[in-house]
């Protein structure tokens, strides 16, 4: 059929992947922390406080004195080209997109911050993309990572005339592939270290203890991660969650206190790995690589070593595409 003269252009129909992490500050200051955290910390899949009880507190005592702080720890973990997670998760994209060839269009955006995922979104319809399959880079399923990028997205789907068809990528953390990909990672960053670690501790992020009570599937599915990886690995796995904030009642065992507990019984050798990042962020480079590892060398231990993520190795890229494939079938031959 031939289009009249006056036809807008329709680009060639398209089938898109999002990747889609949590966010980072646009720089290390504070200003752009605190804008960075007011966004993140407004959420209310993040924060399970009733907005008019939380928001006076978030406005007051939170984003007067925590940007500072914060800013100084991005500031010892920032790189050349920007935030590790959006470094890492920028070059995942990349490397994606060469692996899935012309048939996809890749692209990537961040839950707070930027690049946002309504703008991405409307980027890759504009290019043709009409259906779309979103994919949050999280292993384990989460409300406060998972849903929340999902409501995002759909969110900006609403405003949206004309919608792509969309799918969701469900959390892998016991897909073969993604256990396959873990010990790859792992047993190549031991062979290179100058140590032998009598074990290995999978520290995962925390969240409030009522989460799991509430029926968030976080914490089962992070169990499970560690129970296929010991059984996959030739060395004692331990389990641990960081990153707790206020006064609530988070997921135990702790990082910090289960290395001070490992080195309490003999550990003097310790490799940590982060199972349920899948970019090396703050969380993992400042909170495990510096701060962790000081506590465990102050409460006697001899050798720690950070393994890093999958970021966008190789085995991270098979992983992806495995996945993605097996998401896009019948969009795709």
């Amino acid at each position: 059929m031939t289009l009249p003269n006056d036809h807008p252009a329709i680009p060639k129909p398209k089938v898109g992947i999002l990747l889609i992490n949590l966010g980072t500050p646009d720089a290390p200051d504070p200003k752009s922390v605190r804008r960075y955290l007011a966004e993140f910390l407004s959420d209310r899949r993040v924060v399970e406080i009733p907005p008019l009880v939380w928001q006076p507190i978030l406005r007051g005592a939170i984003l007067t004195t925590r940007p500072k702080k914060s800013a100084h720890a991005y500031q010892q973990v920032w790189m050349a080209e920007g935030s590790p997670l959006a470094v890492h998760t920028r070059e995942t994209a990349r490397a994606l997109q060469q692996a899935m060839g012309e048939r996809v269009v890749v692209d990537w955006a961040m839950r707070y911050g930027n690049p946002a995922i309504a703008s991405r979104l409307a980027a890759m319809k504009a290019a043709g993309c009409d259906r779309i399959l979103l994919a949050p880079l999280y292993p384990q399923y989460s409300g406060a990572t998972t849903a929340t990028a999902n409501d995002a997205a759909f969110a900006a789907l609403r405003k949206m005339r004309w919608q792509p068809a969309v799918r969701t990528l469900p959390p892998y953390h016991d897909d073969p592939a993604y256990i396959a990909a873990l010990q790859a990672s792992i047993e190549g960053h031991l062979a290179r270290l100058p140590f032998r670690p009598d074990a290995l501790l999978a520290s995962f992020h925390g969240m409030p203890e009522r989460t799991l009570k509430l029926g968030d599937p976080y914490h089962c599915q992070s169990v499970k991660t560690v129970r296929l990886l010991s059984e996959a690995l030739p060395m004692p796995v331990h389990m641990s969650f960081q990153s707790r904030f206020g006064r609530a009642k988070w997921l135990e065992p702790e990082t910090e206190a289960t290395l001070t507990k490992l080195v309490q019984e003999g550990v003097r050798n310790i490799a940590v790995v982060t199972p349920g990042f899948s970019a090396d962020c703050l969380e993992t480079l400042e909170e495990i690589a510096l701060r962790a590892k000081d506590v465990f060398l102050a409460e006697g231990g001899e050798n720690f070593a950070y393994l890093p993520c999958l970021n966008a190795s190789a085995e991270a890229i098979t992983l992806y595409q495995r996945l993605m494939s097996r998401e896009l079938s019948g969009w795709m031959d």
